[in-house]
């Protein structure tokens, strides 16, 4: 609170103390501190693609060159269907959300530990520096995202009607890393080893995730065990691959239990990132 006790002509002392309350989470301060979070976002950039000799066109070509790989081996050799459209073409759909979502998740993991130097010394909504991670994330996206609309020329694949829900399902994909992304940067923050873990956990997600193959292969499998379809949908990532095919591409509609079941738990994974990462926030400068 901001105080005077020299008199009215000297300056005021601002004394900030952690808040308690986990109804708090300070949005208000991190809309107040938007425009660091700008230069925090484009800070991230020009670091990733600094001193690189091809810079930001790495955004195209890590989904590009995997979605080649995935063709060969899994739509060519392994024959796995593809809900009708031609392999590369769903491939890359579902790796263009799926790259955001991997490399977002990682980089916003060791964030704060990146950025030592800056917590332990000025004040900010630490909130902000995972944020950074995120929406650095969505810049690479825009920037590879044009290629999919030339593999959609070149295997006339036409565009859907449904595009206009395409902003939801973004939405959804920046939710549910942002959610995993204050996770774990609080929790590696603590616990350093965790950053080793972190790429292995998320190349696991991968491949339970349907982005090499359609949710269309799992749920009649599910169903045969008698279980419900909202069960593949415990994975988020789930339900927002399989919206961005059908948004951008028209493919058939996922069962609306696994859509329901990704945004339900897309939302949990956020608001409890959200307060966990609230209630550690006060000790960060002591342990980093």
């Amino acid at each position: 609170m901001p105080t005077n006790p020299a008199g009215a002509n000297a300056p005021a002392t601002v004394v900030i103390e952690p808040s308690r309350a986990l109804a708090g989470l300070g949005l208000a301060e991190i809309w107040a501190y938007r425009e660091l979070l700008y230069f925090l976002v484009w800070r991230d950039i020009k670091v990733r693609y600094k001193q690189t000799v091809l810079g930001a066109i790495w955004a195209i070509l890590q989904p590009l060159l995997t979605a080649v790989v995935f063709t060969l081996f899994f739509g060519r050799l392994a024959g796995i269907p593809s809900d009708g459209l031609p392999y590369p073409v769903f491939s890359y759909a579902g790796l263009l959300v799926w790259t955001f979502f991997a490399q977002a998740v990682t980089q916003a993991a060791v964030s704060l530990v990146s950025s030592a130097n800056l917590i332990s010394k000025v004040y900010f909504p630490r909130a902000l520096v995972p944020m950074a991670s995120i929406f650095g994330g969505l810049v690479d996206l825009a920037i590879a995202f044009p290629l999919l609309g030339v593999f959609m020329l070149a295997y006339h694949v036409p565009a859907a009607a449904t595009f206009g829900w395409f902003p939801v399902f973004l939405l959804l994909a920046v939710a549910t890393a942002l959610g995993v992304g204050l996770w774990l940067s609080a929790i590696t923050l603590e616990y350093r080893d965790v950053r080793y873990v972190v790429p292995f956990i998320v190349q696991l997600w991968l491949f339970v995730s349907p982005v090499i193959y359609p949710s269309s292969t799992v749920v009649p499998r599910l169903r045969a065990l008698g279980l419900p379809d909202w069960l593949l949908g415990l994975n988020p990532m789930a339900g927002v691959v399989e919206g961005f095919r059908w948004s951008l591409l028209g493919t058939p509609s996922p069962p609306l239990g696994v859509m329901v079941g990704s945004a339900v738990v897309s939302v949990l994974v956020l608001i409890s990132g959200a307060l966990y990462f609230h209630r550690v926030e006060r000790s960060f400068a002591d342990v980093i």
